[in-house]
């Protein structure tokens, strides 16, 4: 039987996604990237981020990591990750050059300003392809993880890591937690400028694999969601007290930075909500419709083409117009909700751009 409850809250975190990317290509918190905030000052609408960014990409990894067991239950390995290599690696490389690059227009162009004005065509629009990744070093990440679970698999053939993890009861899965934090450790402490540690402590993978795997062994087990959507208020009431306190105690700060993400609140508050979203989800939204039906279809899609979205008319707006800032924001918000869709579905009746930018066979 389809567990509608992973779909339903697999699709909810991309329509998070598409929420947090409008705030955050306006932040003034020293985050990485994005076209820089209205003023110096407080940016109230910011507090969007500080929710969000801890633990929703974890929430994201987790979900993809039992989804993994799920499907590896019911195909063969090889076939298996042959379809993933299709739907993540192909729109993660190739789409860049055919899509991506776009995204990678305006960063360049956000970031570098004229810098690049004398360079060839040619190499300009190799760089746009490459700095056009954007979000999707998700998916990149992902295929990595993916050809790492085979490998464990292998070491594992009697499947008796998992097995074991169907006995885990509600102390060890609160103890996780310790494992969030020491993921969290992985991060460069102090980034060296003009490198690429920027963008490693953004990727973070040796934190990410950590709710991937124990989606995979841990929580696609049928007791163990069961456990926790039993007890979804307790989470949900533990992780919005700690959220409360993290965001009081630490909004203004760069909620990106090593030193913020390894805090101890911050790690809990990542886990209380991983468990909370799971468990309210498992208890409150397991049903589907029309809608749903759609959106689980089409939620992969709507995230490889969100952020184009966002920076040509995010750029656009702040650039060209005088908008006020509810303005821009209320705009950016619409179009991209609206916009993600439609734009998915223009793509996917393109039998070879469907290909290249989705990893979609028509």
């Amino acid at each position: 039987m389809r567990k509608h409850w992973l779909d339903n809250l697999r699709w909810t975190c991309v329509l998070l996604v598409l929420l947090y990317h409008v705030f955050y290509f306006f932040n003034n918190k020293g985050v990485l990237g994005g076209i820089g905030g209205f003023n110096d000052g407080p940016q109230y609408q910011d507090i969007i981020l500080y929710i969000l960014y801890p633990w929703f990409m974890a929430l994201m990894f987790l979900l993809a990591g039992i989804s993994s067991r799920y499907a590896l239950d019911k195909q063969d390995a090889n076939v298996w990750f042959k379809a993933r290599s299709r739907k993540l690696l192909v729109p993660a490389t190739i789409g860049l050059f055919v899509f991506q690059w776009v995204v990678g227009y305006f960063n360049t162009r956000m970031n570098a300003g004229d810098a690049l004005a004398a360079v060839p065509q040619p190499i300009k629009y190799f760089i746009w392809a490459i700095v056009g990744t954007g979000p999707l070093w998700f998916i990149q990440n992902l295929w990595i993880f993916s050809a790492l679970l085979l490998l464990i698999r292998k070491l594992d053939s009697q499947d008796k890591c998992w097995q074991a993890c169907n006995k885990i009861g509600l102390i060890p899965i609160l103890l996780m937690v310790i494992l969030i934090w020491l993921g969290n450790q992985s991060m460069i402490e102090q980034p060296r400028l003009a490198s690429a540690d920027g963008l490693y402590n953004l990727h973070r993978p040796l934190f990410y694999i950590i709710p991937f795997l124990l989606g995979y062994f841990v929580f696609s087990h049928d007791r163990i969601q069961e456990m926790l959507g039993k007890y979804w208020k307790i989470w949900m009431t533990a992780a919005a007290i700690s959220g409360i306190i993290l965001v009081a105690t630490t909004f203004g700060e760069n909620f990106s930075s090593p030193q913020y993400l390894s805090s101890p609140l911050c790690c809990a508050y990542t886990w209380l909500m991983c468990l909370a979203m799971m468990a309210c989800f498992k208890q409150c939204f397991d049903k589907c419709n029309a809608f749903t039906a759609y959106m689980s279809r089409a939620s992969f899609g709507i995230y490889i083409v969100h952020y184009s979205i966002i920076a040509v008319f995010g750029y656009m707006m702040k650039v060209y117009t005088t908008w006020s800032p509810v303005c821009i924001y209320s705009a950016l918000t619409i179009a991209v909700f609206a916009l993600s869709p439609l734009l998915y579905e223009i793509i996917r009746r393109i039998p070879f751009i469907c290909w290249c930018v989705l990893g979609e066979k028509r």
